[in-house]
Parts: structure tokens; sequence; C-alpha cells
């Protein structure tokens, strides 16, 4: 067991907590963006250090993943959203911590299946920052459409700057958007006839209708 893993997950748990059960104002970078790079970097660990994944392991890295984001979207259904300064803040309520106590629960209950299947990767600490990573973007899941349907702005980032939710997601899910690119071509609409142009016409026509037919 990797003590940096356990000591790194538990104090990023901890530091959530402590900041859900206060009440933050919302920031897109947070609910989205730093829990994909989580699950990222926990995901890309787990092959280091000449680890090889058995077919146990991934079995029950697919169920511990599900059991994660699950517990993750409960957790967004239950967490407050309300404006504050004109922007949205959210607040998990206490009883939410259950939650979290069944997502540590969830993985020890798991740790002991896996190391009786002999799933040496998936009882260990390595997918401990990709299941809380995961767990999280369960949450965004459900919180990002509830904050979207409510009008209320997210918080600016520290930079002070607003951050593209939409944009964000559509990145992350692989969309290209409907926003064409600036320095798209248009095709050029069919140019409408000029005044002198319909002077010309029906002068030609009066003066044909003067000389008679021939």
């Amino acid at each position: 067991m990797n003590v940096l893993q356990v000591l790194a997950a538990s104090a990023i748990v901890i530091f959530v907590i402590a900041r859900q059960l206060r009440g933050e104002p919302l920031r897109g970078k947070r609910l989205i963006l730093l829990p994909a790079v989580l699950a990222v970097i926990g995901l890309t660990s787990l092959g280091k250090g000449g680890r090889h994944l058995t077919t146990a392991d991934l079995a029950c890295l697919v169920i511990s993943a599900v059991l994660a984001a699950g517990i993750g979207t409960a957790q967004g259904a239950l967490l407050r959203l309300e404006p504050r300064d004109g922007v949205l803040w959210a607040r998990m309520p206490v009883y939410g911590l259950w939650l979290w106590l069944a997502l540590v629960a969830s993985r020890v209950v798991m740790t002991v299946v896996a190391m009786a299947l002999h799933a040496p990767v998936a009882g260990s600490s390595a997918p401990l920052l990709m299941l809380l990573g995961l767990n999280r973007l369960g949450q965004a899941a459900v919180v990002t459409p509830r904050a979207l349907a409510s009008g209320v702005p997210f918080a600016p980032e520290k930079d002070g700057r607003p951050f593209d939710v939409r944009g964000a997601l559509a990145g992350l899910l692989g969309g290209s958007g409907d926003t064409p690119a600036p320095d798209a071509e248009r095709p050029a609409p069919y140019p409408r006839p000029t005044a002198s142009y319909d002077r010309s016409a029906h002068e030609l026509l009066r003066d044909r209708g003067r000389r008679g037919p021939r």
C-alpha cells in the first residue's frame, strides 16, 4: 500500500467535506475540470510500478468505479444550491456525511473482495485517486444541469474571469459545438437587383412597346 496515495486521498476528502459543510461559491473549474484531472491522474497511475491488470482487477475496478460515481450522483442531488451576492453557492447538509461514509465503506468492501479474488491492483491503494475523481465527476453530472437551469451564474474563478461551463462540457464530451469559426467562409447570398438595374430593364421594355412588333 502506497502511504502517499492514501494520505493524498484522505487530505482531498477532508478538504472537500470541510468546504461542502461550510458552503462555498460554485466554480466551474473546481466542479468539472479538477475531478476530471484527478480521475485521469489516478487512471494513468494504475499501471505504474510494474503493475499488471488482470481480469479480476478490471472487474473489481469497474464495480468500484460504478459505486463511486453512483454515490457521487447521490451527493450531487443532495447538494443545496442557492444564490448569494449574484452568484451560485453550494452547501452539503450534515446528513450528507452518510454518503461519504458509504463511499469509504464501499472502498473497504471492494478491497476485501479484490484481495479474495487475487486482484492485487484493485485491492491496493492505486485506484484511490481515480475513484475519488469519478466520485466528484458523478456529483458534477448532477450539479451542473441543476446550476445551469437555475439561471444564476457560476462564481468567477480565482483570477476573476468567468468559466465557460458549456464549452468545458463540450470539450470533455468531444463535441464540436454549434459556433462556427470566426474565419470560416460563408456562402455569399444571391445579389438582389439594384435600383439602376430595375430602371434600365423598365426603360428597355417601354422602348420596345413604343416601337411595336416588327
